[in-house]
């Protein structure tokens, strides 16, 4: 890793084989502030079903620091990563969405609703410079636009270290960059095999059983069999390709079941539920 150590925490978890634990939060101050001390790896800002407010997420960002966390932890690397969840691709790919996220600091970005190789090669290649044809790693092919001013003095690094830590992981194995999809939709499951078979750069699947179970026709029906049967062919499909699959809804009452099966990015809720948060990195061995 050079002079500078892991940055980002959610990726320190899965590389060393371990789980993940996150949860969603609003882009509100008083949430960055309180989840800035909690023992989450990460905290996933909502910005898909919350507004898309950059303003609200450069605010939230600067609460995630803390002058005293900073000294008497001695490293560059946040105690909670901060990511995002942005609005799910339309016709134009949302490539300047991801732009604007990256450009503000945060570590890793949650594209909801991918489905098709195309749309998958979409988000990886949004979160990844540009780079000669040629280049080691070159696919996909990376289109984000060039302005990494904000985004390195959040990291504390200068721009150029900035560039050489700001690709994604684990195609590129010091990037600090976590380029998450949703897989929440039939065909999702139909293409999935072909997306971590084709698009190098996935750092997670995260299964949006909400939207699964809707278009299965059984609406927020987690235990029907359709349903179930749709999240194991998703989880079947990461595990033959070796990557991180997700759970977004955890509590006390699945989380042993969703350890067992080898789900490795854990996203139970804030605040309410921190007994969930203390279960879920009992029982992955995080304590």
């Amino acid at each position: 890793m050079g002079d500078v150590p892991r940055l980002n925490g959610v990726i320190r978890a899965l590389e060393s084989g371990g789980t993940a634990v996150t949860t969603f939060a609003s882009t509100e101050v008083d949430s960055a502030i309180t989840l800035s001390a909690s023992k989450y790896d990460g905290v996933v800002f909502e910005m898909e079903h919350g507004p898309y407010d950059i303003r609200s997420l450069r605010n939230a960002l600067q609460y995630m620091l803390n002058r005293r966390q900073i000294v008497e932890r001695g490293t560059l690397a946040p105690a909670v990563t901060p990511l995002v969840r942005i609005p799910p691709n339309g016709g134009e790919k949302n490539q300047w969405v991801a732009k604007q996220v990256l450009d503000s600091g945060v570590y890793g970005v949650i594209w909801p609703h991918v489905s098709t190789v195309e749309e998958a090669y979409n988000a990886v290649s949004a979160c990844r410079y540009p780079r000669p044809k040629g280049s080691p790693n070159y696919e996909p092919e990376g289109q984000r636009g060039d302005a990494p001013g904000a985004a390195a003095r959040y990291w504390g690094l200068t721009q150029q270290e900035y560039y050489s830590r700001a690709d994604v992981w684990p195609l590129a194995p010091t990037g600090e960059v976590l380029v998450i999809l949703m897989c929440e939709e039939v065909r999702a499951i139909d293409n999935l095999p072909h997306m971590l078979k084709e698009v190098p750069g996935i750092g997670v699947i995260l299964i949006g059983e909400g939207d699964l179970s809707q278009n299965l026709g059984f609406p927020r029906q987690y235990e029907h069999p359709a349903v179930v049967g749709a999240m194991t062919a998703i989880l079947r499909a990461c595990k033959e390709h070796g990557v991180p699959c997700g759970h977004p809804h955890v509590d006390t009452t699945n989380v042993g079941r969703l350890v067992d099966e080898g789900y490795r990015f854990l996203m139970p809720a804030p605040t309410r539920s921190y007994t969930a948060l203390d279960e879920s990195l009992r029982l992955a061995g995080r304590t």
